[in-house]
């Protein structure tokens, strides 16, 4: 509205598909709730008049609230351990202060709702709704991100609520294997390594690490941002003439953060990181760059002194 701006999402998407139609590339939106049944109808029928088929879908949803489309049950999910309190550092990256902080253990519902927001449930939805509807072509594939992270978050992460979905979330991929069967369709979990999102700038402990991860990968020369990982999952992964996994049937593109030496040389660094230290030991103002450029801000070129026009539309955005 005038006066008012959107999100940085609504932004990116406006610049992105406009570069994408100068480019003569394919590139729509659609703006709603996408889990709840009018989404995955609209998108259904776009599909059906623009492409007829699609070979691949990619599962990418951070939210914190979510409502069931069949029941109208309203769920949130919490980051929250599981059994016992978590205590460790972490850093206000604002600030640079480094200091103790406590999580309470989960309770109650914790778990159960955020299986429900985070887990694998909605993926399966939307994969059944596009074979039902005859939109997947033969081979199609579908990739879910996630991510398990080191030792040093495993308690507040992987061992935690969130944890539990990301286990429900790779038993789906599994499950959507064999109902894409008669396709020869695949469903696999990516795990992707430790980036700066504002999903991940939210859990406490992680800005730290990353701070401290990304200082070691840099000076290894294996740093990757979120476009150059993407990048390498699709031409060294999904579409190689052999896709590796784990023993657990996952797409590991954490492969350069979870070597052993970066992560012991993180975990050194873990030991000795301060308010007073961190500027040297870690790469902080990388963090924070990193964390602002995604609303914007220290864009290096951009007069943010100047007058900016708020209303600027989509170009292929579905109404």
């Amino acid at each position: 509205k005038e006066g008012r701006t959107a999100s940085p999402g609504w932004y990116n998407s406006a610049a992105f598909e406009t570069q994408a139609h100068k480019d003569s590339l394919y590139a729509k939106s659609i703006n709603g709730d996408a889990f709840s049944n009018e989404i995955k109808a609209q998108t259904l029928k776009l599909i059906k008049e623009d492409l007829g088929q699609i070979d691949l879908l990619i599962y990418s949803l951070a939210s914190p609230v979510r409502t069931h489309p069949d029941t109208g049950e309203r769920f949130k999910s919490v980051l929250k351990p599981i059994g016992s309190t978590f205590t460790d550092n972490t850093v206000d990256f604002h600030t640079g202060e480094v200091k103790e902080i406590s999580i309470e253990p989960s309770s109650g519902d914790d778990i159960e709702n955020t299986v429900a927001v985070m887990g694998g449930e909605d993926w399966q939805m939307w994969i059944d709704a596009l074979k039902s509807a005859d939109v997947l072509s033969k081979d199609f594939k579908t990739v879910a991100y996630s991510y398990i992270g080191p030792s040093l978050t495993e308690a507040v992460y992987r061992k935690g609520t969130i944890g539990r979905a990301k286990d429900h979330l790779e038993a789906t991929a599994f499950k959507i294997t064999d109902a894409l069967k008669d396709l020869n369709g695949k469903a696999y979990v990516s795990v992707n390594k430790a980036l700066v999102t504002q999903a991940s700038s939210a859990i406490p402990v992680i800005p730290l690490y990353i701070s401290l991860l990304y200082k070691v990968m840099k000076e290894e020369g294996v740093h990757e941002g979120c476009i150059e990982q993407i990048e390498r999952l699709f031409s060294e992964r999904l579409y190689g003439e052999n896709i590796p996994l784990d023993d657990a049937g996952r797409i590991r593109i954490d492969d350069w953060e979870m070597r052993d030496d970066i992560q012991a040389k993180v975990l050194e660094l873990w030991k000795r990181a301060t308010t007073e230290t961190l500027p040297e030991i870690g790469d902080l103002e990388g963090y924070r760059t990193d964390f602002f450029n995604l609303f914007g801000f220290d864009v290096e070129g951009v007069d943010y002194e100047a007058d900016a026009n708020e209303m600027v539309d989509i170009p292929g955005l579905q109404e």
